[in-house]
C-alpha cells in the first residue's frame, strides 16, 4: 500500500497584550509598541496598565451665547466670567451679577489675605465675598517720604503705587512755618488730607478749605495755623495726603494677563504680573501679602522689547518667566528671591537655551515638575542630575505631531487634574498621565516621556476642579462637569449622549511580515459591568469589518442599575473572558479594535490575545 505524508499543520502563534499603556501619534501604525495603540479616542488609564472609556459629562450651568472665561470658587460660591460680565453662584442656583465690564477673554485669580484678586487684562479685580472691585478702589496708600523739611528734603521710604493716585508725605514740622511744599505739583482735583500730631501722641484730622488750602499747580498745602514743632522730638507731626494721575500707571498692571504667586526665598506670598501688550518684556511684583500695592520700581525688564514673556513657572525656590520665543533662544529667564537689605529682590540668575513658550493657558505642575506648552510640544523645566543646571525637556513625545498640527495653539488650555495633565483646544482634550513615564529612545534628549491618551467633543475653554470633579466652561456658555462615580452607568454619557471610545492596536504582522497570515482566535478580558460589552473590527488592506460582538455577555445583574432592554441574570462580577473563533486569512497584517459606543456603559480593557498562523508568502 503507497503511503503519503500528512503535511505539518502551522506552528499556531500566540499574542497575549496584558499591559495598555497610552497612544502613540508619533509612530506609523506598524511601529507602535504592541502595548501602546496608534489610535484610541476617549479613553484613559484605570489602574496602571489597564485602560477604560473615559467618563461622561453633566451640565451644571448655563449663560448662553457668553462664552465662559473663567470660573473659581470662593468659600462656597462659584464666581463664573461669562462674556464681559462676573456671576455669583451660590447655593440657590440664582446668578447674580456682580461686575459688568470684565474683558471678553479668559481670566485667572489667586487668593490674598481673605480676598480673590481675578485678572482679565482690563481690570485687576478683588473679591471680597460679596462685591467686586478693581483693585486700584482700595489700593494702599504709600508713604513715599519722611523726615521732610517744610520746604523740602527728606528721607524716601516707600515707591509710588502703579494702582494708586495716592501718596502721603511724612514732615517734621517746625514752630512757625505754615506752608507745606509736597515732592510734586500739578495735583489732581481730590481733597488733599492732612494729620497732625498731638501732645497725647495721637492724629488730629484736618480739613481743606476749613485748616488749610492747596494749591494743586505748585502743590503745596498752607495751614491757617503752623502745625508747630514735634510734640515728641525726632518725630515726624505731619503727614500731607494727596493724588495724582500719573498717564498710565494703572493700565501698567490693569491689562497684564498672567501671573504667578513667588517672593522672596520662593515664599508664595507676592503676585508677579505681566502680558500688558504694550509692555511685553516687563514683569511687576507686588507688596508682600497685598497685590493692591505694585511699588513704580518693582519690575524687571527680561529681553529684548519684541519678546513677549508668555508665563511663570516656580522651579524650586526660582522664578521661571517663559518667553515666546528670543532672538537667541535664551527663552526661559530664571530669577532667585532674596533680601538686599530690608528690600526684596528678584536677581536674575540664568537664562536657559530652549523652545520659547506658545500658550498663556497652559502653564501647570504634574507631581510638581513645571509643564508648559511650546509649537513642538509640551515640555518641562527640570534640573539636570549631576551639574544641577536646569534646562527645558520634551513631555509629549507620543503625541507631538498632533500638537504640532493643531492650528491656534495660543488659545490651548492647560490643567492639572489629579494625577493628569490635560491640555483642551479645539474640542479635543490631549492627557499626560504623570503616573506612567517611559524612556523613549526617539527622543534622547529628554529623561522620560509621559504616556498620552486623547478625548474628543470636550469644547474646553476654561477648567477647573470642583469637589474633586474635573470641571469645564465652553465657548457656547455650557459649564460642565465630569462624573466621578466610574462604577455607575449613568456616568457614561456626555450630557445624554453616548461616548465613542476604543483601542486600536498596532499593525499586527507576526514574525515575517511577508508572509500570509490567518487569524483564528481572539479573546479580550472586559470588565464587568451591569451593563457593558464590546465590538471588535479588522482592518485588512484597509477595509474595517465587524468580526465579534459581545453583546451581553460581560453584563451582571444589579437592581441599582435595571435596564430591561440590557437585562441579564448572571451574578459574576468578576472581569469577563469574551471572544472566540475568528476567521482572517491571507492577510499580511492585521489592526483590531475594540470598541464601545453604546449610551450609558463602562467598557474598560483588562487584556487581548489573538491566536494565528503564518504559511506561504503573500502576495498581495
Amino acid at each position: 500500500m503507497s503511503r503519503f505524508p500528512v503535511p505539518a499543520s502551522p506552528k499556531r502563534k500566540i499574542l497575549n497584550i496584558e499591559y495598555f499603556r497610552g497612544v502613540d501619534l508619533n509612530s506609523a501604525s506598524a511601529n507602535v509598541d504592541i502595548h501602546r495603540s496608534p489610535e484610541a479616542p476617549n479613553m484613559i488609564r484605570d489602574e496602571v496598565g489597564k485602560v477604560r472609556k473615559r467618563a461622561g459629562y453633566s451640565v451644571i450651568g448655563s449663560f448662553p451665547g457668553k462664552r465662559i472665561n473663567g470660573v473659581f470658587n470662593w468659600g462656597g460660591v462659584r464666581l463664573v466670567h461669562a462674556e464681559g460680565v462676573l456671576y455669583a453662584q451660590r447655593d440657590a442656583g440664582e446668578d447674580v451679577l456682580i461686575y459688568d465690564g470684565m474683558a471678553d477673554s479668559r481670566s485667572r485669580a489667586w487668593r490674598f489675605g481673605g480676598k480673590l484678586y481675578i485678572q482679565d487684562g482690563k481690570k485687576l479685580l478683588a473679591y471680597d465675598g460679596e462685591t467686586a472691585k478693581p483693585a486700584e478702589e482700595n489700593a494702599y496708600v504709600p508713604t513715599i517720604i519722611i523726615s521732610r523739611n517744610p520746604t523740602g528734603g527728606g528721607t524716601p521710604l516707600e515707591p509710588l503705587n502703579l494702582l494708586c493716585r495716592k501718596w502721603t508725605e511724612s514732615f517734621l514740622g517746625t514752630a512757625s512755618v505754615t506752608t507745606y511744599q509736597l515732592t510734586t505739583s500739578s495735583l489732581d482735583a481730590d481733597k488733599v488730607t492732612a494729620e497732625v500730631l498731638n501732645g497725647n501722641g495721637g492724629w488730629h484730622e484736618l480739613k481743606e478749605g476749613t485748616d488749610f488750602t492747596v494749591n494743586r499747580a505748585t502743590g503745596r498745602v498752607t495751614f491757617t495755623a503752623a502745625p508747630g514743632a514735634s510734640p515728641i522730638t525726632g518725630q515726624d507731626n505731619v503727614k500731607i495726603t494727596a493724588a495724582k494721575t500719573r498717564e498710565g500707571y494703572a493700565n501698567r498692571i490693569n491689562k497684564c494677563d498672567i501671573g504667578a504667586v513667588y517672593g522672596v526665598n520662593g515664599s508664595p506670598d507676592r503676585l508677579f504680573v505681566s502680558g500688558n501688550p504694550e509692555h511685553p518684556n516687563l514683569d511687576y511684583y507686588s507688596q508682600i501679602n497685598d497685590p493692591t500695592y505694585f511699588g513704580d520700581t518693582w519690575y524687571s525688564k527680561l529681553g529684548q522689547e519684541g519678546t513677549e514673556i508668555v508665563g511663570y513657572s516656580v522651579v524650586g525656590n526660582l522664578l521661571a518667566a517663559h518667553k515666546r520665543d528670543s532672538g537667541d533662544g535664551r527663552n526661559v529667564v530664571l530669577r532667585s528671591g532674596v533680601l538686599a537689605g530690608d528690600e526684596a529682590a528678584f536677581p536674575i540668575v540664568n537664562a536657559l537655551q530652549g523652545q520659547g513658550a506658545i500658550g498663556k493657558y497652559t502653564f501647570g505642575y504634574l507631581a510638581s515638575e513645571p509643564l508648559f506648552l511650546t509649537e513642538l510640544g509640551v515640555y518641562a523645566i527640570t534640573s539636570a542630575e549631576l551639574t544641577g543646571d536646569r534646562y527645558a525637556q520634551q513631555r509629549s513625545f507620543y503625541i507631538a505631531p498632533a500638537l504640532q498640527s493643531e492650528t491656534g495653539l495660543e488659545e490651548a488650555c492647560g490643567f492639572v487634574w489629579r494625577d493628569f495633565y490635560m491640555l483642551a483646544m479645539n474640542n479635543r482634550v490631549y492627557v499626560l498621565d504623570g503616573l506612567q513615564k517611559t524612556y523613549e529612545p526617539g527622543a534622547p534628549y529628554s529623561t522620560y516621556q509621559y504616556e498620552c491618551y486623547t478625548w474628543t467633543g470636550i469644547d474646553a475653554r476654561v477648567m477647573w476642579e470642583e469637589d474633586g470633579a474635573l470641571c469645564f466652561g465652553t465657548s457656547g456658555g455650557i459649564l460642565c462637569r465630569f462624573n466621578t462615580d466610574t462604577d455607575s452607568p449613568a456616568a457614561y454619557s456626555d450630557a445624554g449622549q453616548p461616548i465613542r471610545a476604543y483601542w486600536d492596536t498596532p499593525d499586527i504582522d507576526g514574525d515575517s511580515f511577508y508572509r500570509n497570515k490567518t487569524f483564528r482566535h481572539l479573546a479580550v478580558r472586559l470588565a464587568s459591568a451591569p451593563q457593558t460589552g464590546l465590538k471588535v473590527y479588522a482592518q485588512k488592506k484597509g477595509i474595517w469589518s465587524l468580526i465579534y460582538d459581545a453583546g451581553e455577555k460581560a453584563r451582571y445583574f444589579d437592581w441599582e442599575y435595571v435596564d430591561f432592554s440590557k437585562l441579564v441574570f448572571s451574578s459574576d462580577r468578576t472581569p469577563k473572558t469574551l471572544g472566540g473563533k475568528i476567521k482572517i486569512k491571507k492577510a499580511d497584517k492585521v489592526r483590531f479594535r475594540i470598541q464601545n459606543e453604546a449610551l450609558d456603559e463602562p467598557f474598560g480593557i483588562y487584556a487581548l490575545a489573538l491566536e494565528y498562523t503564518e504559511g506561504n508568502y503573500y502576495k498581495g
